[in-house]
């Protein structure tokens, strides 16, 4: 797992340049795992890592921040996952919660 190892002023700069180094799924975050949205496949926490993570702060709204995941899981499916602070909510599961707040 790698941290920020780029500069990305914008979210879309983030997931263009992650699109480009072969992250082209989109993925979703479930309870229990992510979902990739063009195949339906579901990686549950022992079936993915995160190669790294972007944060981004709203800047005309403090409210407004997000984490862009690099994603390579089973089966060499690399995505990106997209999620607002605080998506660490009680309809998480613990092993989702802990597989990426690890990464803070």
């Amino acid at each position: 797992m790698h941290k920020e190892n780029r500069n990305y002023d914008t979210l879309s700069e983030a997931i263009s340049g992650l699109r480009q180094e072969g992250y082209t799924e989109d993925l979703n975050l479930k309870p229990h795992c992510l979902e990739c949205t063009t195949s339906k496949l579901e990686l549950y926490p022992e079936d993915f890592q995160v190669d790294a993570f972007y944060r981004f702060e709203g800047m005309s709204n403090p409210d407004d921040n997000s984490i862009v995941y690099a994603i390579s899981g089973k089966g060499g499916i690399k995505g990106v996952l997209v999620d607002a602070y605080g998506a660490y909510s009680e309809s998480l599961s613990e092993a989702m919660i802990h597989k990426l707040k690890v990464q803070h």
